[in-house]
């Protein structure tokens, strides 16, 4: 069992989140096949209430944190945009403040969402990395409960969206699944080996923040410099060891891509369903498209996401 969660644990999960949230779409679009010759489907993430998976687990955690808390007042968290807006999105549900730390120079419309549900924002440091330090300090200080990157019950939460689509799409031989702190492939990895399936799961990161792929290189974890990359939501400059673990487990392989890679995918993922994707939600089609490594004959891809400031996406429809 990856993470030690159960099929209980897991089904109890997607109860919590379809309470709120309702099942996204999957579609194979027949452009989208004709681009990518083959069978493709999509998960289109960028259809819930804050534009990206993250949604479903901020609802089990803060479910989570309540039953083991009944009298917390508050969350502090960091990120570059969509975990912060599920967390502040499901903290108003519980009543709970929620302090969400974003590095300078952060998306300027996630941030203005992140608001806008709720979050009190603080900008701090370079990247992801330095502001969940910061983000930590902040709950130390003002007695808040400390959101990291990655936990059991985010997983039990986003793994919701798996269950979903292995339900409706039989006999995927791989699915590709972007990588930021890990628990939307360990909830698919999780899913996979609940519902006794074969299907293979293959990790996408960026080439620009490529600590994941190092790491399951090397079976150990192996931080990088920077995460200086268009792909925000997969901008992670420390592996999480605990998914890590978990994907060296489970996972088939990891892809990197490029960044005029991803912007290619954001022009396929328009053209061909009319869809917006932000990099990261994007960068399972550009390695799908890529990778060298694939083999069968029905595919999925996430597409985590949906959030990118109209600049960033005008550039990206216009470098083709």
């Amino acid at each position: 069992m990856i993470l030690g969660l159960t099929r209980k644990e897991l089904d109890d999960g997607a109860k919590l989140v379809h309470e709120v949230v309702p099942p996204t779409p999957q579609f194979s679009w027949p452009l989208l096949n004709e681009r990518a010759g083959t069978e493709v489907w999509v998960k289109h993430e960028n259809h819930t209430a804050t534009g990206s998976f993250k949604v479903r687990g901020g609802l089990t955690l803060m479910a989570h944190l309540k039953r083991e808390n009944p009298k917390l007042s508050g969350v502090a968290s960091a990120t570059r945009g969509n975990h912060g807006q599920s967390v502040a999105f499901a903290g108003r549900r519980h009543g709970l403040r929620s302090v969400i730390v974003v590095p300078h120079g952060n998306s300027k419309e996630k941030n203005a969402a992140m608001r806008a549900w709720g979050a009190e924002l603080i900008e701090h440091g370079r990247d992801y990395d330095e502001a969940r330090g910061h983000a930590d300090r902040i709950a130390e200080e003002q007695g808040l409960h400390y959101i990291g990157p990655f936990d059991r019950a985010l997983v039990k939460g986003v793994g919701s969206y798996a269950l979903e689509l292995f339900t409706a799409v039989q006999d995927i031989d791989e699915v590709y699944v972007p990588v930021g702190c890990g628990s939307g492939i360990c909830g698919v990895i999780a899913w996979r080996d609940a519902l006794g399936l074969k299907t293979r799961v293959v990790g996408v990161v960026s080439q620009n923040a490529a600590c994941y792929a190092l790491s399951f290189a090397a079976g150990k974890p192996v931080e990088t410099k920077s995460a200086n990359t268009f792909a925000d939501g997969v901008a992670v400059r420390v592996p999480v060891p605990e998914a890590l673990a978990a994907i060296l487990e489970g996972a088939e392989r990891i892809v990197q891509v490029s960044d005029d890679e991803v912007k290619s995918a954001m022009r396929d993922l328009y053209r061909c369903t009319h869809n917006l994707a932000e990099g990261a939600g994007a960068a399972p089609l550009a390695a799908l498209l890529k990778d060298k490594g694939r083999a069968g004959k029905r595919f999925a891809v996430i597409l985590s996401g949906g959030n990118i400031d109209r600049e960033m996406y005008l550039e990206a429809l216009g470098a083709g």
